[in-house]
């Protein structure tokens, strides 16, 4: 009777170890099909087999299905508790493991095609045009201000070092687009790497932190020389304005290597068409095939601080401005203090009001042309303006620049002779 029991148990363990075996290879089929009907499934069997012996205990397969970035997940199982229990499973777990098989089962890209501004061929030339002439301009009119600053002696103050590594900043900042962009238009090559635009949209994010920086610099410096005339040089000497230019290029350079950290550990499958000019955060995280949850959330947090911070140091800076000038007596004493803020007030209105616009309003409903168009306006006119105001607006500029082109004429006079 005992060797009757022992051989019905063993024949059990064999009829189920070859119906596992069967659910193994109807599995393997089912894949076959879902790879020619292009549905994706996920291998999520945990089978509980340490060894190639049958198994001990009973279980069954369990099927589910779940829906994550508009993509339908069949998910197969092996439940090795018994048949009334439910195995445990983290939910986590199990998006991170449909999210890699997804990626097994999409091929990688290794570039991204800007669509750019369309591809109408009367309008190429014309673009290319208007870039190049902007991009000049903006590089001769911040050279223009760095040599007057670096030449004028008049000019070697606090203020017009920080605007001259503001010049410095604008053609960097141009320069990381610009070129690139008129590369595109003439060739027609829209192509461009995943890493070149990890890199574009990495010095994007340095600069425009580090423009906000200075902004703020630029801000205290006005408010020491109104507020605390008497304490000017001695609160704004050499070496505390080479400290706060260095330190804002430093806390930008850290703030975005923190989010390109979690940047390039992204991956691409399939969709490379960008429907942009450059490489941006949000066209780019689209195109991801990837969990970006986390690096949404640390990217708006170091943006939010990035940009909030020196926004509240620029507007305490005006605030206290404000309340002192209000107390200056003579109409023509207030004339004159707020005429030295003047080009720095319009400089500040145009950078924070193109970030606000093209960043901070919600624009999902609006056109994608509109939104090119804002980012234009940010990225290429904003250096543009800079120059202009500054030459048009600052006296002591002006008058700087009037003496060089006077200097410049007469050496070509005796050059003549």
């Amino acid at each position: 009777m005992r060797f009757g029991r022992d051989a019905s148990v063993t024949v059990s363990t064999e009829v189920s170890w070859l119906l596992e075996r069967m659910a193994l290879f109807l599995y393997a089929r089912i894949i076959v099909v879902a790879q020619v009907m292009e549905v994706d499934y996920v291998s999520a069997f945990q089978m509980g087999i340490e060894d190639s012996r049958p198994p001990k205990s009973s279980g069954k397969f369990a099927s589910s299905q779940k829906t994550l970035k508009g993509r339908t997940f069949i998910s197969v199982k092996w439940n090795k508790y018994e048949t009334n229990q439910e195995a445990p499973l983290d939910e986590d777990m199990q998006i991170r493991s449909m999210e890699q098989a997804e990626g097994r089962n999409h091929s990688l890209i290794s570039e991204f095609i800007l669509l750019g501004f369309g591809n109408d061929p009367k309008l190429q030339p014309l673009l290319f045009l208007l870039f190049l002439l902007i991009y000049n301009v903006t590089v001769a009119g911040n050279t223009l201000i760095i040599a007057l600053v670096v030449v004028d002696h008049n000019l070697r103050t606090p203020m017009y070092y920080l605007l001259g590594n503001l010049s410095f900043l604008e053609i960097c900042y141009t320069s990381a687009f610009l070129p690139r962009l008129l590369a595109s238009l003439w060739t027609g090559d829209r192509s461009v790497s995943v890493k070149g635009c990890f890199v574009q949209l990495y010095f994007f994010a340095v600069m425009s932190a580090t423009e906000a920086l200075l902004l703020a610099a630029m801000s205290y410096d006005r408010y020491v020389a109104i507020c605390h005339p008497l304490r000017y040089a001695a609160l704004m000497n050499g070496r505390v304005c080479g400290r706060l230019v260095a330190g804002s290029w430093l806390c930008s350079f850290l703030n975005c290597t923190l989010t390109d950290v979690f940047l390039w550990q992204l991956t691409f499958c399939d969709a490379k068409e960008m429907d942009h000019f450059f490489c941006d955060f949000t066209p780019l995280i689209k195109l991801s095939c990837s969990d970006t949850r986390t690096l949404e959330l640390v990217t708006l947090t170091i943006a939010a601080l990035g940009a909030l911070v020196p926004c509240v140091l620029t507007l305490t800076s005006y605030v206290c401005i404000i309340s002192t000038v209000l107390r200056i007596p003579s109409s023509t004493g207030r004339k004159k203090a707020f005429s030295t803020c003047s080009s720095h007030l319009i400089v500040l209105s145009v950078f924070y009001g193109a970030v606000i616009t093209v960043y901070v309003v919600p624009t999902g409903n609006a056109p994608t042309v509109l939104h090119k168009i804002l980012s234009v306006f940010y990225i290429v006119l904003t250096p543009l303006i800079n120059p202009i105001i500054y030459c048009l607006r600052n006296k002591e500029v002006q008058e700087s620049l009037q003496k060089a082109l006077f200097k410049l004429a007469a050496f070509r006079n005796r050059h003549k002779l």
